[in-house]
C-alpha cells in the first residue's frame, strides 16, 4: 500500500510537471492602421510586437519601434524622433473554446524610449511684456512610462493570421528634460504636454 502510494505521488507530480512546461509558441504583429496613417499625417510610427503563451491564460509581449513627429501648438515648435520598446503581459480575460488565442485581453507593459529632439521655438516673456521665443540645439533624451493594454483577437478564417485592436492607457513616470522643460513629444508614448496619453493600435498578426 505504501508503495502505491508512492507511485501514485510520482504519477502527479510528474503530471504537474507537464502541466508547466513551456511549449514554444509565438505571435508576431504589425500595427497597419498607425503605419497607413503616417502617410498622411505628421506623426510617422511603426511599430510591432510579439507574444507568447506563458502559462495558461498569460502571455508575455514585446513591442518595439520608431516614431517620430512634431509639435506646433500655443507657439511651440518641437520636433522628436527616435526607437522605443515596451516589455510586459496580457491576461485572457475571455476566449474561445476551440481558440485560446481568440478572445479579450487585459494587460500592462513598462515602457522606455531613447530619442533625439530640438525646440525650434520656445515661448517667453519678453522685455515689457512683449512675446518671444527662444530655440535650443538638437539634444539626446529619454523617458519612461507605464503602459495599460485593452483589447482582442480574432482569427481570420481558419487560417494563421489575426487581427488584434487594443487600446494603450499610459502614464509617464520618468523623463529627461532639456533646460527643465517637460517634453512635448516622446516617441512611443505620444504628443502630450501632460503625463497622461491615450495610444490605439490595429495589428495584423501570424502566429507560428
Amino acid at each position: 500500500m505504501l508503495s502505491f502510494a508512492q507511485e501514485k505521488k510520482t504519477a502527479e507530480k510528474e503530471v504537474k510537471k507537464e502541466k508547466w512546461k513551456y511549449e514554444p509558441n509565438f505571435m508576431v504583429g504589425v500595427d497597419v492602421l498607425n503605419a497607413g496613417a503616417s502617410f498622411f499625417g505628421d506623426r510617422k510610427l511603426y511599430q510591432g510586437f510579439i507574444s507568447s503563451r506563458i502559462k495558461g491564460d498569460i502571455h508575455g509581449i514585446i513591442e518595439a519601434g520608431v516614431e517620430k513627429n512634431i509639435y506646433q501648438k500655443n507657439s511651440y515648435d518641437a520636433k522628436a524622433s527616435g526607437p522605443f520598446l515596451k516589455l510586459g503581459a496580457i491576461y485572457m480575460l475571455a476566449k474561445d473554446r476551440e481558440n485560446d488565442f481568440n478572445g479579450f485581453y487585459a494587460g500592462g507593459k513598462v515602457a522606455g524610449s531613447f530619442y533625439t529632439q530640438e525646440y525650434m521655438a520656445i515661448p517667453v516673456r519678453g522685455f515689457g511684456g512683449s512675446n518671444a521665443s527662444v530655440a535650443y540645439p538638437s539634444s539626446s533624451q529619454s523617458s519612461f512610462w507605464l503602459e495599460g493594454a485593452i483589447g482582442g483577437r480574432v482569427q481570420l478564417f481558419e487560417s494563421n493570421f489575426y487581427i488584434d485592436v487594443n487600446l494603450q492607457p499610459k502614464y509617464l513616470i520618468y523623463t529627461t528634460k532639456q533646460e527643465n522643460i517637460q517634453p512635448m513629444i516622446v516617441p512611443g508614448f505620444g504628443r502630450s504636454s501632460s503625463k497622461f496619453a491615450m495610444g490605439f493600435a490595429w495589428n495584423i498578426a501570424y502566429k507560428f
